[in-house]
C-alpha cells in the first residue's frame, strides 16, 4: 500500500483510492473472484458456510443468510443449486410483490434457506421460520446488522435465534470489527459503503490496510 501513500495523487484522488482498495480487501474476503474476476481460488468462507449448513439441516433449522455483496449472494446462491437445497432470495431489485410472495412461501416451509441482501433485509420482513442467521461479511455499524437478524426475532418466534457472524481471520474484517469496538464513528463512516468515508483522513484509512 505504499504506492497509495507515496502517491503524487491530490488528497481527494487518494483518498478515493485507499477507498476502493478497502472494499477490494472486504471483498476479496468472502471471494477471490469478487476482488479478481475469473480468479477461482477456494474460498474458506464459503467452505464453512457449506459445513455449518449441513450441521443446521441436519437438525431441522432453517437459516436467514445476508451478505451485503449481492454478487456474494449470487455465488451462495450456486452452492445451494448444485447441493439441491431449497431457498428463497431478495435483493434489492426485487419487486415489493414478489418480495412478499417469497417470504410468504418460506414463511409456509418451502425453503431451508433465505438469502438476503442486508440493506434489503434490514426493515419490513417477518421471518420467524428460521431459528438461525448467518452474516457472511460484517456490516460495520452492528445496528444494521442486528436490524437484519431481528427479522428473525419478530412477533411470533417460539424458539431461540442462534446468530453466526463470519469474520476471516488475519484480514481486514478482523481489523475493522476491532476497531469499531473502540472507535465507533470511524468504523461506521469507513464501512458504510464507502459513501461516509469523507468524514475521516486518508491517514487513518491508510492504518487500516497497513501491515501491522
Amino acid at each position: 500500500m505504499s504506492d497509495l501513500a507515496n502517491s503524487g495523487a491530490g488528497q481527494g484522488e487518494k483518498h478515493l483510492q485507499v477507498l476502493a482498495a478497502i472494499m477490494k480487501l472486504r471483498r476479496a474476503c468472502c471471494h477471490s473472484s469478487l476482488a479478481q474476476p475469473g480468479m477461482a481460488l477456494p474460498s474458506s468462507k464459503l467452505a464453512l458456510f457449506g459445513e455449518t449448513l449441513d450441521e443446521l439441516l441436519d437438525n431441522r433449522h432453517k437459516a436467514l443468510v445476508f451478505s451485503q455483496f449481492v454478487d456474494h449472494l449470487g455465488l451462495l446462491r450456486d452452492y445451494l443449486e448444485e447441493k439441491g437445497i431449497a431457498y428463497q432470495y431478495l435483493d434489492g431489485q426485487t419487486p415489493a410483490a414478489e418480495r412478499k410472495k417469497r417470504v410468504d412461501a418460506f414463511q409456509a416451509g418451502q425453503g431451508d434457506v433465505f438469502l438476503i441482501s442486508l440493506k434489503a433485509g434490514g426493515v419490513g420482513l417477518n421471518l420467524t421460520a428460521a431459528d438461525y442467521v448467518i452474516h457472511m461479511d460484517p456490516w460495520w455499524n452492528p445496528a444494521v446488522e442486528d436490524q437484519a437478524s431481528d427479522r428473525a426475532h419478530r412477533m411470533g418466534q417460539l424458539r431461540p435465534v442462534t446468530i453466526y457472524r463470519l469474520v476471516a481471520k488475519d484480514t481486514i474484517e478482523e481489523k475493522i470489527v476491532a476497531l469499531h469496538r473502540h472507535k465507533r464513528d470511524l468504523a461506521d463512516s469507513v464501512l458504510a459503503g464507502g459513501e461516509a468515508g469523507g468524514k475521516i483522513g486518508t491517514e487513518e484509512l491508510l492504518q487500516l490496510i497497513r501491515e501491522d
